[in-house]
């Protein structure tokens, strides 16, 4: 248990930021999993929202970010070309 008051407040601060983190990590992790279910342009674009967002806040890397868009979306662009 933390002892300082400024050790405390770190405390209180990691278990707000981990709760924040997780919920963002949560959505993206959807959208990617619905988009790959299902590959829409609606469900795309959410998903690189989210993903947009994730990285924003340096949640996951910006070139992960990068690598599952592409990935998610050569379905898209293969069913167009169709």
């Amino acid at each position: 248990m933390p002892i300082t008051k400024s050790a405390k407040k770190a405390l209180r601060q990691s278990k707000k930021h981990e709760l924040q983190n997780k919920s963002v990590i949560r959505l993206y992790k959807e959208a990617v999993k619905h988009t790959r279910q299902e590959n829409t342009p609606e469900n795309f674009r959410s998903a690189q929202s989210k993903l947009d967002i994730a990285a924003k806040k340096h949640i996951i890397s910006k070139n992960k970010a990068r690598r599952l868009k592409k990935r998610l979306s050569k379905p898209a662009n293969q069913s167009t070309e169709e």
